[in-house]
């Protein structure tokens, strides 16, 4: 009933749900539009200053007797000069801001990818979780009108009829519960990829294709030296010491160049002059202390992550090792031989010698360890 229907469209493959989900997600456009914000600071930071003008008017009236009256105007032009080496950091900091934030791109997108992954897996755990029990109802199935035969013939007691029966509901709900937890796996994985993957979806491959992992030493090196967090850490951590060299930059006297021009009925001034803003009383001090503090901030920052994502390689690589030594052990032996032992509890049983709670006893451990190797 649950695939049917989705059977029709051709299943995914992990490579095509990926790539639907870096079309298909709207996180993925959102942090590639804070890439083009910071791009946009660098024009911003590259900005000229531009120039101020005043224009004043009013009347002129004599002050001794026989001078001229009328109109006075004055015009003046100030412009404010940008010393090189601060438009250099201005325009640093923003370069740094937008490789952090590409940086930032990248650790969305392998966060993204890492979840894709877990859903498409979880997914095809909870489909083969399901087949099992479908297979365990059918066998159930087939047992308990064997036993119903039995008890009518009076080959076997009722309560054999009675015990089957428990476990005909048990395997009905086992198959009711897995067929839920396959779909809330389907629906988590729809919602990581996003409306672009159709309602009703089938995804395509086995649980056993599990890549060979490399050596845990290579694995630490490739995550300290590639990981986006740290990258985009270690951006900031170059942008904040640009920044505390901007701010030192600002102690340094602003300057700007000044032209005024004034005409009254008698007299036409022309005057060119410097206007020099000096760093008396604030010397910028708070800004410099607060970019110094940000930095160390990151500093600290960067390390906490560097030592808790090794760490959590580390424990992750010990999880994964024992689980595929688990593995190991469930396909070689256990499960062969609770197979075994179901067929000879089930010959036991056909042929009379045992009764129905050892073949029940036998099937229950052959779910276990199927399930456990699931």
């Amino acid at each position: 009933g649950m695939w049917s229907h989705a059977t029709a469209a051709q299943p995914y493959t992990l490579d095509q749900l990926l790539s639907l989900a870096l079309q298909g997600n709207k996180g993925v456009q959102a942090v590639a539009a804070g890439v083009e914000a910071a791009r946009a600071g660098v024009t911003t930071a590259g900005a000229y200053p531009n120039p101020e003008v005043e224009y004043t008017s009013g009347r002129v009236s004599p002050r001794v007797p026989g001078a001229a009256t009328g109109t006075g105007q004055t015009v003046s032009i100030t412009q404010r000069l940008d010393l090189p080496s601060q438009r250099y950091l201005r325009q640093e900091i923003a370069r740094k801001t937008v490789s952090a934030t590409i940086a930032g791109q990248d650790q969305f997108t392998a966060e993204l990818v890492a979840r894709v992954k877990h859903g498409y897996y979880e997914t095809l755990r909870r489909q083969a979780e399901f087949e099992a029990a479908q297979e365990d109802l059918a066998v159930t199935q087939q047992l308990y009108d064997r036993a119903q035969v039995r008890v009518d013939v009076g080959e076997a007691p009722r309560y054999e009829a009675i015990r089957v029966s428990t476990e005909l509901l048990n395997a009905q709900k086992n198959s009711h519960s897995s067929l839920l937890r396959a779909n809330q796996a389907k629906s988590f994985l729809r919602q990581q990829v996003g409306d672009i993957l159709p309602m009703s979806f089938a995804i395509a491959g086995s649980m056993g294709e599990v890549p060979p992992l490399a050596p845990l030493n290579s694995l630490r090196e490739i995550m300290l030296s590639t990981n986006p967090e740290l990258t985009q850490f270690r951006m900031e951590l170059q942008r904040a010491g640009v920044a505390v060299d901007y701010q030192r930059s600002l102690r340094m006297p602003s300057v700007a160049l000044k032209a005024t021009s004034s005409r009254d009925p008698e007299v036409r001034d022309t005057q060119f002059g410097v206007v020099m803003t000096i760093p008396l009383w604030d010397r910028n001090r708070g800004p410099i202390n607060e970019a110094s503090a940000s930095a160390m901030r990151v500093r600290y920052a960067l390390e906490a992550r560097e030592f808790e994502l090794t760490q959590q390689l580390d424990s992750a690589y010990q999880q994964s090792q024992i689980a595929s030594s688990q593995v190991e052990a469930l396909e070689s032996g256990i499960v062969r031989q609770a197979e075994s032992a179901l067929r000879v509890a089930e010959a036991a049983y056909r042929y009379g010698e045992r009764g129905i709670i050892d073949y029940l006893d036998a099937q229950r451990a052959l779910r276990t360890a199927r399930n456990d190797l699931i």
